[in-house]
């Protein structure tokens, strides 16, 4: 209604501009050609206002008529543009559901399309590579080498193309000149560093953790582990050839990680060495309430060289109260008096862990008290017998593989900080030499494993 109603007062409202216009007093004269017309001066201004609307008229025709082969030329570009959108959409669909055969054809149709794209050239480059076609893909990331646009996208994708094929060399220098044209490539960055630490080029690779940036707290914290973890390792390397600098190390890890123990043994075992006991025996007791490691038992029960079985045991008491308040602190404890042949406190220890979910080195441990104390053979078989069949005691595992000390890497897979403190799952293992037990007394062989908290 507001419409029709606005249409009829515009409509009356041009009717009498136009009458107006056509009334208005006087005449115009017009003199072409020998020709004289004098008509109105309104009649006049509106001829004029026609003409004009009719010349803008063929104008606009024949501009149109002259710009029709450039349109229909945009046109078709225009149209190639979204047919080779579609082919490199389509083509990205076909690799992700597992067709590269199909993703290669569309990656090509897209490429033909869109020439200048390097998307389509990239993928046809990914799609060669699910098939296996080695020579075609490298020769297109070869290409898109030359792009900086395109540079670490190939690198990308030669990196894991020598993976493949099993070209470790070849896959860390792309990996090295990728992260130099992006230092913050995450790949890449991960593969320099993995290739560090399996090397065991432990001041390249804490400084390349100390420049990552840690923007919350659990990065802050994953970076603080890696420092520490890299640092014990240096500890552990050095500890035998410069003990100062291992225990500067060593002391370094405890900064950032105040409770981790391989760190802890190996600053002690060098306290040890240099004959500050009160200092092993301060850090160890430390480590002992935070963690209740065995491993941190054995070395305080041996950190005064040359203390006889009965000193040892007394010792460990300092720490390790009666009843035992778990399982590690009770198998410590018998161990200790075991060696000093007193078979009542190592039955007593072995108490509370003893029932039907006892564990192979208690039942272990059992054996060798009913041997000792009484002599009996018929139990002390019992209880090994009891020792195959029982639940494993925690141990360093990584991998599926088990052995006897921490270490920084896993032989396995090479991935740092992978050895954890726990009951394995995998019954393997691979007893592993000790340097650090070169420098200690013979009668105490002390533990090389650092740790987390004993389950």
């Amino acid at each position: 209604m507001i419409r029709l109603a606005s249409w009829i007062v515009g409509s009356l409202v041009i009717t009498a501009l136009v009458a107006w216009m056509i009334s208005l007093p006087g005449t115009l004269t017009l003199e072409v050609a020998g020709y004289r017309m004098q008509p109105r001066l309104g009649a006049a201004v509106f001829m004029f206002i026609l003409i004009a609307m009719v010349v803008i008229v063929i104008w606009t025709v024949i501009r149109r008529i002259l710009s029709t082969p450039g349109t229909l030329a945009r046109r078709s570009r225009e149209r190639r543009r979204e047919q080779g959108v579609e082919a490199l959409s389509d083509a990205i669909i076909a690799l992700q559901a597992g067709d590269p055969a199909r993703a290669r054809s569309l990656a090509r149709d897209a490429q033909a399309r869109l020439p200048a794209n390097a998307a389509a050239r990239l993928l046809e480059a990914r799609a060669d590579l699910a098939l296996g076609d080695m020579p075609a893909a490298r020769e297109h990331y070869r290409a898109l080498i030359a792009s900086e646009k395109t540079a670490v996208a190939a690198l990308t994708g030669l990196y894991d193309q020598a993976r493949t094929q099993n070209r470790p060399e070849a896959a860390l220098t792309f990996a090295r000149k990728a992260l130099a044209l992006a230092p913050g490539n995450g790949w890449a960055a991960d593969a320099v560093f993995d290739d560090l630490t399996r090397r065991g080029q432990w001041a390249e690779a804490v400084a390349m953790v100390n420049v990552e940036q840690a923007t919350n707290r659990e990065d802050r914290a994953r970076k603080r582990r890696r420092q520490a973890v890299i640092e014990t390792a240096r500890a552990r390397e050095a500890e035998t050839s410069d003990p100062l600098a291992a225990l500067d190390h060593a002391l370094t890890a405890l900064k950032l990680l105040p409770d981790f123990v391989p760190a802890a043994l190996i600053a002690a075992r060098i306290h040890i060495n240099r004959g500050e006991t009160r200092k092993a025996m301060s850090l160890l007791r430390r480590i002992w309430r935070a963690t209740g490691h065995p491993d941190v038992a054995a070395l305080y029960a041996h950190a005064q060289p040359g203390a006889s079985a009965v000193e040892r045991l007394k010792r460990l008491g300092e720490i390790i109260e009666t009843p035992p308040p778990h399982r590690a602190a009770g198998m410590a404890l018998a161990r200790a008096a075991i060696d000093a042949y007193d078979w009542p406190l190592a039955r007593q220890a072995l108490a509370p862990f003893a029932g039907s979910d006892a564990t192979q080195g208690v039942a272990s441990l059992m054996a060798e008290i009913e041997e000792g104390q009484s002599g009996d053979q018929g139990k002390a078989r019992e209880w090994l017998a009891r020792a195959v069949r029982a639940p494993r005691d925690p141990a360093w595992t990584a991998d599926g593989l088990v052995s006897d000390e921490w270490e920084p890497i896993s032989p396995v897979t090479g991935k740092l900080d992978a050895f954890e403190w726990k009951v394995p799952v995998a019954i393997t293992g691979r007893p592993l030499p000790n340097p650090a037990q070169s420098q200690l007394p013979a009668e105490a062989p002390l533990p090389l494993a650092p740790a987390t908290n004993p389950t």
